[in-house]
């Protein structure tokens, strides 16, 4: 015995929208896999530069604390989106480090923050050097280090604060 007429018509409707959400998320990760292809993982590269204000940061190798290193880039919308959200960060997570990524002279980008409010702490990578020793090709792009010194996560493209928040407290897990 078949199924009655009006069954049918729904169970095409919710398989094809089965398969539409699945080309989705292939299409997501494949996205995603593209943009991390040189992306650096496991032991966090070494990191240092003088700050915008002045004092010299290096990234522990063993850090206290989770860390948050987020490349970033003036001439970036994307970036200027989740600004307030890596400022929150930052003030609430004293570890963490924002990389400018080819956004002009020291001058420009100090000029930029203070347009903008912003008082996170900021190296500024005018030549891209950094960016390129971490496989940064598009901004803005996060890595979270766990205490153990490895990177458990990264993202590029817009991240939600919340987000952030999350993956810096499972990166606490790992000592």
């Amino acid at each position: 015995m078949s199924p009655p007429a009006e069954k049918t018509p729904r169970r095409k409707v919710w398989r094809r929208r089965t398969i539409e959400l699945l080309l989705f998320v292939v299409l997501i990760a494949g996205i995603r896999a593209w943009q991390q292809r040189d992306m650096v993982s496991g032991m966090a590269p070494p990191l240092s530069g003088m700050q915008l204000n002045g004092s010299a940061y290096t990234l522990p190798v063993r850090p206290a604390q989770p860390v948050l290193v987020h490349f970033w880039a003036t001439w970036c919308p994307i970036c200027r989106a989740e600004q307030g959200s890596i400022e929150a960060i930052a003030q609430d997570h004293p570890d963490t480090i924002t990389v400018a990524m080819q956004s002009g002279s020291d001058a420009e980008v100090v000029r930029h923050l203070a347009e903008q409010g912003l008082h996170f702490p900021v190296v500024n990578d005018a030549d891209g050097r950094l960016s390129a020793a971490w496989g940064v090709h598009a901004v803005p792009a996060s890595f979270v280090i766990s205490p153990d010194g490895q990177i458990r996560f990264v993202e590029v493209g817009y991240t939600t604060g919340a987000g952030l928040r999350l993956r810096l407290w499972l990166a606490g897990l790992f000592r």
